[in-house]
């Protein structure tokens, strides 16, 4: 597995992540004996980005990556993000960046994680109600403790982005980047550029839908959250079925999958870019895994750029966009 370097503070991880969010939540049916087969297969493969967040199951996640790593914390860069909060009965309560909150919300992700410090610690949305420098000021206040490693910022404008920064180094920036969803092209990764900070893209394939196996809104369970996605409704879900039928074609020529092919794109978009694609199993995993074996050419990817030019999707990536970018 190659390595990449993201930010400037020294924080090296595998090419490639593992978002581990669907094996708590939000994709149907969870499976703990599967997911923590497949963390380990990640780490044996040489993938030793995880990467989860303290609402993903209302904390669920955390206690089961926390279980998976145990016996192997010394292999692992840990990334988690604190928030969005959530009630008891799992309900959304809102966006809280509060300098006290900051230090509650580590101390409960480590107590979860059953680690003593975490690598890189994400504020997951931007709080609109707390200015950034004083939010970042309470993250910093974690690595000078110990408790964090690294801080990184998820969804932000790149206002915001360089006004964090000048509080304390930030590392990395997670925002949801693939072959349709190009916007971080635009402001956001020439900003990263200028601050030697990291890329790190979640939803990599779409939520799935660049895999080329969903087929029909009727191929996800009933609770899977993507039924809700505007990209995954009606008219946009066929517009965007007709993108996924040119990117197999692309892929086909090439003799790799879909998924392949899209993560190779985005390793290809720069050193410092580091997908994260999510799953649950040591199948897709695998799958996934070889798309950094890929080698794509300058002419392959101005066919995939004009197949897939910003803006080809249909719908918003969230039915509420109003807590990202800002």
């Amino acid at each position: 597995m190659q390595t990449r370097k993201l930010g400037k503070q020294g924080l090296v991880v595998s090419a490639l992540g593992l978002g581990c969010m669907g094996m708590s939540e939000f994709y149907g049916n969870q499976d703990e004996t599967e997911s923590i087969a497949t963390m380990h297969r990640a780490l044996e493969l040489g993938v030793n980005f995880l990467d989860t967040a303290d609402m993903y199951g209302y904390g669920a996640n955390e206690e089961l990556v926390g279980r998976a790593i145990a016996d192997r914390r010394d292999q692992v860069v840990l990334a988690t993000k604190f928030g969005i909060q959530r009630g008891e009965d799992a309900s959304f309560r809102g966006i809280n960046g509060r300098p006290e909150y900051v230090h509650q919300a580590c101390d409960a992700s480590l107590k979860r994680l059953k680690v003593d410090y975490i690598d890189l610690y994400y504020q997951h949305r931007v709080d609109p109600n707390v200015p950034i420098e004083d939010t970042v000021g309470a993250m910093a206040e974690l690595v000078q403790q110990g408790k964090v490693r690294y801080l990184g910022l998820s969804e932000a404008a790149a206002t915001t982005i360089r006004r964090a920064n000048t509080v304390h180094p930030i590392t990395a920036l997670q925002s949801e980047y693939s072959l349709w969803t190009r916007d971080p092209e635009d402001e956001i990764l020439p900003t990263l550029r200028e601050l030697g900070i990291g890329f790190v893209a979640y939803s990599p394939l779409g939520r799935g839908f660049l895999s080329g196996q969903i087929t029909s809104i009727d191929d996800l369970a009933a609770d899977d959250f993507r039924r809700n996605s505007p990209r995954f409704q009606g008219e946009n879900f066929h517009k965007n079925l007709q993108l996924v039928e040119l990117v197999k074609a692309i892929a086909a020529e090439k003799q790799v999958t879909p998924s392949q092919l899209a993560l190779a794109w985005l390793l290809a978009q720069g050193q410092d870019i580091v997908p994260i694609p999510g799953t649950k199993r040591r199948k897709y995993l695998e799958e996934n895994i070889k798309a950094v074996e890929i080698s794509l050419t300058p002419e392959d990817l101005q066919r995939i750029d004009e197949v897939a030019p910003k803006n080809v999707a249909a719908g918003d990536r969230y039915g509420d966009m109003s807590t990202v970018n800002r």
